[in-house]
């Protein structure tokens, strides 16, 4: 969420008359986040938020924007696209695809407990249960294949261990996604990107509740347990070293399973599709650093830290099943 397209007031207010929404009050970028372009907007009708995507295309948005209106109906604490009196949802603005959603509440929790994992859990699980009847489709776009495309691009920017570790995982990965124990993983639209960062909390310090989950901009579908892993992979962490803290990673599997069970397949996977959370992320930050775009506010990832926790993730496999016994 840097600025890489510039707006001006008078943009913002046209397209908030369009939506009547009313007059602009003030207009500010924010600096969290890579991919899009991303403001605040108060205005009349309370505070929003306006992106400008700047990798996806207007084909590809009805997606991310379908997805994010069926899960608010659904009761999921989702930011909700506003429509113009004919429906319509998706705008350009500066020459991008734009939409407006609405701001959640709260603020980050990022430094999460038991407690909060286990809400965390929870609402995940219902996320992947209310897509059960979500037909629009479209792929992880930072999956396998995306993987495949980009790793080779980046041997050579790597010393010679790192470049191997990078090789031997790509190739696990591959042969993992052929197997038939893997085709068959129950899988539906994912979040893919649901890191403590995009999630909000409210209430009592120690005692906040989850009042929200945003940035569904990664969103495609793929493995439920590929978005397990991804949460797992940040919010049951020692940023540190990587390692996993083993009582926040069973009580968040644990809030998931009371409302979506995992299958044997699933348990038996989870090691694997924690290095695969580990690796999508850590090529994301690669790629990113050593081919960095020009954009006002921009603060890049560190890459290392994602190699920190997949070489955690092949030291040290985790399974769920012992922790709930």
């Amino acid at each position: 969420m840097a600025v890489y397209t510039p707006v001006s007031e008078a943009q913002v207010g046209a397209l908030l008359q369009r939506l009547r929404l009313g007059e602009l009050q003030q207009l500010s970028g924010i600096a969290a986040g890579i991919e899009n372009s991303n403001f605040f907007i108060d205005c009349d009708a309370g505070r929003y938020v306006l992106t400008l995507f700047e990798r996806l295309s207007a084909q590809q948005l009805p997606f991310y924007l379908g997805l994010m209106q069926h899960l608010a109906a659904k009761g999921l604490p989702v930011p909700a696209p506003q429509a113009d009196p004919e429906g319509q949802i998706l705008f350009e603005l500066g020459g991008k695809p734009a939409a407006v959603v609405t701001c959640l509440r709260g603020s980050h929790q990022l430094s999460p407990n038991v407690f909060h994992c286990e809400q965390l859990g929870h609402t995940l699980a219902r996320l992947h249960e209310a897509v059960a009847d979500f037909r629009p489709f479209q792929p992880n776009l930072r999956g396998l294949p995306w993987w495949q495309a980009v790793a080779p691009t980046l041997y050579a920017k790597l010393d010679a261990d790192t470049a191997a570790l990078l090789r031997e995982e790509l190739a696990f990965q591959t042969e993992l996604a052929a197997s038939r124990a893997y085709q068959d993983l129950p899988r539906g639209a994912i979040h893919a990107d649901l890191f403590r960062d995009n999630a909000m909390f409210e209430g009592l310090p120690g005692r906040e509740q989850l009042c929200g989950v945003f940035d569904l901009y990664f969103a495609g579908v793929d493995t439920f347990l590929f978005d397990l892993a991804v949460c797992l992979n940040d919010w049951c962490i020692d940023l540190a070293s990587g390692r996993l803290i083993e009582e926040r990673a069973a009580a968040l599997v644990a809030a998931y399973e009371a409302v979506r069970p995992l299958s044997a397949a699933e348990h038996r996977l989870l090691p694997a599709a924690l290095r695969a959370a580990a690796l999508r992320f850590w090529l994301s930050r690669l790629d990113d650093w050593h081919r960095p775009r020009a954009a006002q506010l921009l603060k890049p990832h560190d890459p290392t830290h994602f190699e920190r926790v997949l070489r955690e993730r092949i030291a040290a496999p985790w399974h769920a099943m012992k922790e709930l016994g």
